[in-house]
């Protein structure tokens, strides 16, 4: 089901499940990381019922998840995507999975972009060892690198740009987006658009959520400093209940994700 009515005593209900609905990797050490960061967001709010749903590749799928929520007798869940973008898995693939559900479900915006993600992306630059350029010479010769898993989708993109775009007025030097596929520029190519405007001191702002095959690409592609995968950084479990309680606050009327607003 799509739609969400509550039910007439809302008070007395309990409230619907946040089910956080990760992409899938064959490597395992995003799994743990996903689990990780999910509790930390029980940890932030006790009492809220969090759930974990794939895409693909992974254990449990997004309708294994709901169908055995159901089967509990939970009546409505948002789906919150762990994703930083509005490509294809937030437009169509995810409403799609939900839509043989039992239970009343309603879709998130994605992650990104968001005042919280940046702060996210701005820590882990820090704790690899970023440091905000001292003086107008090194901002002129400094850079970065907003390295995303990339997708065909226009508006994905435009989520990325902005992102970075957030980023830069955080840092006080360019940031210039690039993907692991499907879109260009590549981290390579970012860099090398970078050094020909004279800034050769670059790092790679990674904007992946666990380890895996495009985090750790990025990764080698980096001249210098590269940041981790964001993983169980606090201001993301924030951002996840943010997302959450934006939903719940935005009328659905359509099995399109609510509130794909940025912020």
């Amino acid at each position: 089901m799509t739609t969400y009515p509550y039910p007439e005593n809302r008070a007395a209900a309990p409230p619907p499940a946040l089910v956080v609905v990760a992409h899938g990797s064959r490597d395992p050490r995003a799994l743990r990381t996903v689990r990780q960061l999910l509790d930390r967001v029980r940890a932030v709010r006790p009492g809220l019922p969090v759930h974990l749903g794939h895409i693909e590749l992974n254990a449990p799928l997004l309708p294994d998840t709901l169908a055995g929520l159901d089967a509990h007798g939970t009546r409505a869940a948002v789906l919150v995507p762990l994703l930083f973008g509005r490509g294809h898995h937030v437009k169509r693939d995810i409403p799609e999975l939900a839509a043989g559900a039992r239970l009343h479900t309603r879709v998130a915006a994605p992650l990104g972009p968001h005042p919280l993600l940046v702060d996210a992306l701005h820590a882990r630059l820090t704790e690899a060892g970023w440091r905000t350029p001292a003086d107008a010479a090194a901002r002129r010769a400094s850079g970065v690198v907003l390295a995303a898993a990339g997708s065909r989708d226009p508006d994905a993109r435009a989520d990325i740009v902005r992102t970075a775009d957030r980023l830069a007025a955080r840092l006080g030097v360019p940031v210039v987006p690039a993907y692991a596929s499907a879109a260009a520029p590549t981290v390579p190519d970012a860099v090398r658009a970078l050094a020909a405007r004279g800034r050769h001191r670059v790092a790679v702002a990674s904007c992946f959520t666990a380890p895996g095959r495009f985090a750790t690409e990025c990764a080698a592609a980096a001249p210098g400093t590269v940041s981790a995968p964001l993983g169980t950084h606090p201001a993301l479990a924030r951002l996840l209940l943010h997302r959450y309680d934006q939903a719940l606050r935005t009328p659905a009327t359509t099995t399109a994700p609510a509130a794909l607003a940025p912020a």
